[in-house]
């Protein structure tokens, strides 16, 4: 008798089991339904927020989506309009941040060629005086080269080699207001330095 208790009691247990798992499978179901409802909502506001150009309000939305489902197929694609949205309105810095997350993520995106070439334009659209910041007709220049190696096929490859030809200009351009700072400070060794950086560098 206590051998068929045993018996009832064991078989209890694996159907009430068995039950758990199938009701935390319904609810992880419709937990993923629900989440799956909200990232849809989240993206095609962020799509209308673009389109009525709030940018600022369209990448958080955009982020929203990212985080909502992280490991779907909707996650780079969320990223990168974030990015986007930050580059319709100027936001370069925010958007530039955004990309180089995308890159460090997704790094195998069917994307990744644009994502490099806006990262790219980002710093380019972000010179402002050649004579006086560097550092984004640098930043220009490096990922420009990059989409020119790693993706000379594409379109983007077709622009950055002519950009990169304009940011050879600014540079030489550099370079010569440096020489003639020494040249009028008659400091003739540095300024012959300077245009020597013109002819092995820049000259086409």
């Amino acid at each position: 008798m206590l051998y068929v208790k045993i018996i009832i009691l064991f078989s209890f247990l694996i159907l009430s089991s068995c039950s758990n798992k199938d009701k935390e499978i319904s609810e992880n179901f419709m937990q993923n339904e629900d989440l799956e409802d909200e990232m849809i909502k989240a993206y095609n506001e962020g799509v209308k927020a673009l389109s009525l150009g709030d940018g600022m309000y369209a990448s958080k939305k955009f982020n929203e989506v990212e985080l909502l489902f992280p490991q779907s197929e909707w996650a780079p694609k969320a990223s990168l309009m974030s990015a986007y949205s930050y580059w319709t309105q100027q936001y370069y810095r925010n958007a530039s941040d955004e990309l180089k997350r995308f890159i460090k993520l997704y790094s195998r995106d069917q994307n990744l060629d644009y994502a490099y070439y806006l990262l790219a334009i980002c710093y380019y659209e972000s010179i402002v005086d050649e004579k006086k910041d560097m550092k984004p007709l640098i930043e220009a220049k490096r990922y420009f080269e990059i989409v020119i190696k790693e993706f000379p096929t594409t379109d983007y490859s077709i622009d950055a080699k002519y950009k990169l030809e304009l940011i050879h200009d600014f540079m030489a351009a550099k370079e010569i207001y440096i020489a003639r700072h020494y040249m009028q400070k008659e400091k003739w060794i540095a300024a012959i330095n300077r245009l020597k950086i013109i002819v092995t560098n820049y000259e086409t």
